[in-house]
């Protein structure tokens, strides 16, 4: 985990010594959440909101780091009862995506994501104990500068570590643990 935060220093660093042009900005959004892996979660809808900085490296490549708070977690039937139980999770996320722009309107992204969990409620009760604070993934999608100003765009969050906070002893334990899956869709203005 340290290598990570580490490396990601690092490309900020190296993107804020060699910018072109940074350029600041606001987004928000829908999220579509559940968890992967051998589990019987049902979607639920949150939403997204935070900054982020543009800071191009190249005309046609930026690096894009970003501070959302996110809303996530999953929906669950009650077995044996009408009753679904909504988990909801709430995140500091902080994604730092490599931003390619195909044309000047069009852009795809990609990059990795460290998510820190504030707080998990499991119908009103808390139950933060139960999951682990920090939350690893990778982002992809693509975007669509309407202006050069406002953009819209869609991502697509893959979970890369389990979210509950137990250990796993082998590969098919990994695979069948629950992993955060969000799928965003975003509107961004840019300063």
């Amino acid at each position: 985990m340290k290598k990570i935060i580490l490396l990601a220093i690092a490309i900020l660093a190296f993107g804020f010594a060699n910018a072109q042009q940074t350029r600041f900005g606001v987004k928000g959004g829908l999220n579509i959440t559940s968890f992967s892996g051998d589990n019987d979660s049902e979607a639920l809808v949150g939403f997204q909101l935070g900054g982020f900085a543009e800071i191009k490296i190249i005309e046609r490549l930026a690096i894009q780091p970003e501070l959302l708070f996110s809303t996530q977690g999953a929906k669950f039937n009650r077995i044996g009862n009408n009753n679904d139980i909504d988990l909801k999770m709430n995140y500091i996320n902080i994604p730092v995506l490599a931003k390619f722009y195909v044309t000047k309107k069009f852009t795809v992204e990609a990059g990795p994501q460290l998510g820190f969990l504030v707080s998990a409620k499991s119908d009103g009760t808390d139950v933060k104990d139960a999951y682990k604070s920090v939350d690893l993934g990778f982002n992809f999608g693509a975007g669509f500068n309407i202006t050069d100003n406002f953009s819209v765009g869609a991502r697509y969050t893959v979970g890369l570590s389990n979210v509950g906070d137990y250990d796993t002893d082998d590969v098919d334990q990994y695979l069948d643990s629950p992993k955060n899956s969000v799928f965003a869709i975003y509107a961004a203005y840019k300063f």
